[in-house]
């Protein structure tokens, strides 16, 4: 191959007019290696017959069963008294629908665990899986009068003792005004 230069200053020079095909093949000559090996993975891939599925869309979630619990211990079936001896046969039938409905067990911030335990273990016996408990969060700050823990306002419910409860913190004075 000729290489010549733009100085036509020489005798003979003269402009080079062809592209210089070297790299161009090597390129291509690359091209055709990587499409060589990679024909034959596809061209020979595994063949499976996959099984087919049909699955139904879940149309609606469970229903759910709130079980409230006041102080005293007594039941409210959505809210609806009910005795705890009627609990296992109503916990049995809730147990063999499909899909098992969530039991939510909404219990007074003052009602006795043992209540509770009896409720609990009737439920597991009678075979529900899925149950919950409703509560309120705790107030973020603590402002007399703010619900306590347990979603009660502060200071009631409690036993008085003959002392008076202690009061929440003042609050924070507020910034000062730019001047």
């Amino acid at each position: 191959m000729a290489f010549g230069s733009f100085d036509s200053k020489g005798p003979g020079s003269h402009a080079v007019s062809e592209i210089n095909m070297v790299p161009l093949i090597d390129v291509m000559l690359v091209l055709l290696v990587i499409f060589i090996i990679t024909a034959p993975l596809m061209a020979h891939s595994v063949r499976i017959n996959m099984p087919q599925v049909s699955s139904e869309p879940i149309d609606q979630e469970p229903k759910s069963v709130d079980l409230a619990i006041d102080p005293a211990g007594a039941l409210f079936w959505d809210d609806k008294p009910v005795a705890m001896d009627d609990l296992p046969n109503r916990f049995y039938t809730m147990a063999q629908t499909k899909p098992q409905p969530e039991l939510r067990i909404r219990a007074d911030l003052n009602t006795r665990y043992e209540t509770l335990a009896k409720v609990m273990a009737a439920a597991r016996r009678s075979g529900l899986s899925r149950i919950g408990f409703i509560t309120t969060p705790a107030a973020q700050g603590g402002a007399p009068g703010s619900a306590a823990p347990g979603g009660a306002p502060a200071g009631a419910g409690t036993p008085s003792s003959g002392s008076p409860a202690p009061s929440a913190a003042p609050a924070a004075p507020a910034p000062a005004a730019a001047q």
